[in-house]
């Protein structure tokens, strides 16, 4: 196939922001997946009673792809992906995509457009999978049919630097999830009610919020779009997902990196007091990656870590996640290798 005529983007100011790319993988389901097509239009035709638009019947994830220092294009742990998508649409009451279907549209849609994976070191192909209630429903219930798309976009890093500390708000009386409800899964409700209290914190000059639980109002949760750590005399803590947050696959993969390299770790209900003692926190996510936290405020009160500068234990797990992402010849991180899908 002949790719549409989309220059490349000057790599070196890629920031996190939708460039158009050369296909989108677009699959239907009705009554059974019918065959994938590789659309180059980035549109998609939706009904006005559409599940999705109308009742907010969809989920979707988020992945990348990045080249080794040898140019190979790679997947990072994509079969994860899949599981919490499976897990999306049980919640949702949708019809699921097998993990060989996902891998394979993911393979697929990354090989079509690899003329956007930037060089090393230069950024990542930022993939998204939707699954979208796509079929017309007046009624409030499943829709009668359904759609698997997949575009992807060449993206840098998600916070305006990704090298440098972020600053984080906790808000006394907004929550994230609730239990019983979707927090736990990447439902595409649950970020647009966030999104004016995060537009006033960035005005205050803020980075993003850092949720407490809505039951209790004081066990920290997780930010917006990551996942929280802090750090306190070299353990690594990290609260326990509960049903009310997302289990982020990156977060997974800092656990396993941080035994390995001998970084006693904890899962355990953390409060505004454990984090504001501290020695340094950062957050985790795929768009994210490590990001360091240089400061949070809580009631007017802030607490600086490292003076604004990345810790060490952070700076070593930043590291060592992406040596695993690149293939680096790391020795402890060997068995880690393996998460990564060589696509090409």
């Amino acid at each position: 196939m002949a790719a549409r005529t989309i220059q490349v983007p000057q790599w070196d100011s890629l920031d996190f922001s939708y460039r158009p790319t050369g296909y989108t993988y677009v699959q239907e389901y009705k009554g059974c997946w019918e065959d994938y097509t590789l659309s180059q239009s980035s549109d998609h035709r939706i009904h006005q009673a559409a599940s999705a638009i109308n009742y907010g019947q969809g989920i979707f994830e988020g992945l990348k792809a990045q080249r080794n220092k040898e140019g190979t294009v790679m997947v990072f742990r994509p079969e994860l992906n899949a599981a919490r998508l499976q897990d999306g649409a049980k919640r949702m009451c949708m019809q699921k995509v097998v993990q060989k279907q996902f891998i394979n549209a993911i393979k697929l849609v990354v090989q079509e457009n690899h003329m956007f994976v930037p060089p090393f070191g230069k950024g990542s192909l930022y993939i998204r999978p939707l699954l979208l209630g796509s079929g017309p429903k007046l009624g409030i219930g499943p829709a009668p049919s359904y759609s698997f798309i997949i575009f992807v976009s060449p993206v840098g890093p998600y916070f305006k630097d990704g090298t440098k500390s972020i600053r984080l708000k906790i808000p006394e009386d907004i929550h994230r999830a609730t239990l019983g409800g979707t927090g736990c899964i990447k439902a595409i409700g649950n970020y647009a009610p966030g999104m004016y209290h995060v537009c006033k914190a960035k005005e205050e000059g803020f980075d993003e919020l850092l949720y407490l639980d809505a039951r209790n109002n004081k066990y920290i949760e997780e930010c917006g779009a990551a996942n929280f750590f802090a750090v306190k005399s070299g353990v690594l803590y990290t609260p326990p997902l509960g049903g009310t947050i997302l289990p982020g696959i990156t977060r997974r993969s800092v656990l396993g990196i941080a035994e390995v390299l001998g970084i006693p770790t904890e899962i355990c209900p953390l409060e505004v007091s454990d984090v504001f003692a501290a020695d340094e926190c950062f957050c985790t996510g795929t768009a994210a990656g490590v990001t360091s936290v240089g400061s949070i405020v809580y009631q007017d009160v802030e607490s600086v870590y490292h003076d604004g500068a990345v810790g060490p234990v952070t700076q070593k797990l930043r590291d060592a996640l992406q040596d695993v992402k690149s293939g680096a010849q790391h020795k402890l991180l060997e068995p880690f290798y393996e998460w990564n899908m060589r696509v090409g």
